[in-house]
This record gives C-alpha cells, sequence and structure tokens, in this order.
C-alpha cells in the first residue's frame, strides 16, 4: 500500500537525522512538514525534473525547521532514502493477486494512473504487478492525464473495447470517477476505504466498496444488471 510504504519511509528519515546529524524533536518535525508538501505537489507531465520536484518539499523543511542557509545536499539524501524505504515496501497482496488471476479469466485488465514516468514505472516495478495487466497506461506518458478523457479513450483503444464496455475501479473522485463518467463507461466503481461522505459537488459514482476485494461481486452485479436490461 503506497500510503503505508510512504510512512516507513518517513520513520528511516526520522532515524537517520537523528543517529546521523543528531536531530531530536526537529527530525520528526521536518518529516511532518515534508510530507505536507509532498502531499500539496503538483506535477506537470514534461516540464519538470521529478528529482527536483521531489527534492524541494525536503529542502523547505529543513530551512524552516533549522534555519540557517538552504541544504540541497542533506535534502536530497532524506529524498533518497525516503523513496528506496518506499519502494521497497511496497507490495501487492496475496489476496489482491489472487482477484486478479481470477478476474483476468473473464475480463481484460488496464491499470491506469496519473504522474510521472519514472516515479510510477518504479513503483510498478517495485510491486511487480505488470503480469496481472493486459497493459499500463501512465498520465506522465500521455498527452493530458486523469480525468481527461482522452486518455481513457486511449486506454480502451489498447484494449480493443468500445467506452461503454468498460469499468472504471479507483479512489479518487476528481480524477478516475470524473474521467470515467466523462469518458461514457459502462459504470465506475469508487474505492472508498476511509469511509467518508463525500461533498454533494463530488462526482457520483455508479458504485462505492470499501475494498477493492468487493470487485468481483461488483462486476457480476453490472453484468446482471446489463442482462436484464437488454
Amino acid at each position: 500500500h503506497t500510503a503505508a510504504a510512504s510512512r516507513r519511509g518517513m520513520l528511516e528519515v526520522i532515524k537517520l537525522l537523528q543517529s546521523k546529524y543528531h536531530y531530536k524533536v526537529e527530525a520528526k518535525t521536518i518529516c511532518d512538514k515534508a510530507q505536507v508538501k509532498l502531499s500539496k505537489e503538483c506535477f506537470h507531465p514534461s516540464s519538470t525534473c521529478i528529482t527536483d520536484l521531489r527534492t524541494l518539499p525536503w529542502e523547505e523543511a529543513i530551512l524552516e525547521t533549522k534555519g540557517g542557509a538552504a541544504n540541497r545536499k542533506l535534502a536530497e539524501e532524506c529524498y533518497f532514502l525516503w523513496k528506496s524505504t518506499r519502494l521497497q515496501h511496497m507490495i501487492l497482496a496475496e489476496d489482491v493477486k489472487a482477484m486478479l488471476t481470477e478476474l483476468r479469466k473473464e475480463v481484460r485488465l488496464l491499470l491506469l494512473t496519473n504522474g510521472d514516468r519514472q516515479t510510477q514505472r518504479e513503483k510498478i516495478e517495485a510491486c511487480a504487478c505488470q503480469s496481472y495487466f493486459d497493459a499500463i497506461v501512465i498520465g506522465g506518458e500521455q498527452k493530458e492525464e486523469k480525468p481527461a478523457h482522452s486518455i481513457f479513450y486511449h486506454s480502451c483503444d489498447l484494449l480493443g473495447l468500445q467506452p461503454g464496455d468498460c469499468v472504471m475501479v479507483g479512489d479518487t473522485l476528481e480524477t478516475d470517477i470524473q474521467g470515467g463518467l466523462k469518458a461514457g463507461l459502462k459504470a465506475t466503481v469508487w474505492i472508498n476505504k476511509n469511509g467518508i461522505m463525500p461533498l454533494k459537488s463530488s462526482p457520483m459514482p455508479h458504485y462505492i466498496v470499501s475494498s477493492v476485494l468487493e470487485l468481483p461481486a461488483v462486476l457480476q452485479s453490472i453484468d446482471c444488471t446489463v442482462s436484464r436490461s437488454t
């Protein structure tokens, strides 16, 4: 899981700052600040070096906490430790692997993700998920990212399917669900892991689940609904 892997990375950076640089209370403060800045990151394909983009929040967090001159070298050390630890702990759960294996016997599967090409390819390689999908599409390799309908149409073309034959499954209303709705897909499934109530202005998915493991039952329901209406 990406969030859990990221937390592991932050813990390792805290240990580094405390043991090597003797930052006691400041270590956690730096990581907390960097985490907030990273969560607000705005990536634009082909316009920014991802290493520079990801190092800057660490540099700013160190400067805001410790003062003095900017320390680019330490910021890079923190970033690369966070990144490497994060990748080491990115795994695809066994029950998810089993579900994807079974689903692929019946349907075609495509992984569609936004983000920088290098970052996303590293994640995909780390969790070794390529073999579970018929195709992989990364926003940073395309002209537009989710929720633009063009990337959804491109994904459908790769599968040799029409949008009306495809289902979008994702955990973000503003990109995954909004994009699937705009592209006119058969259905959208929102993975609402935290059980939060969406805003009234948010896109409305066709189905809501709390875990991706509920997906086979939802897909069966979609097929049954389509069969009854034809």
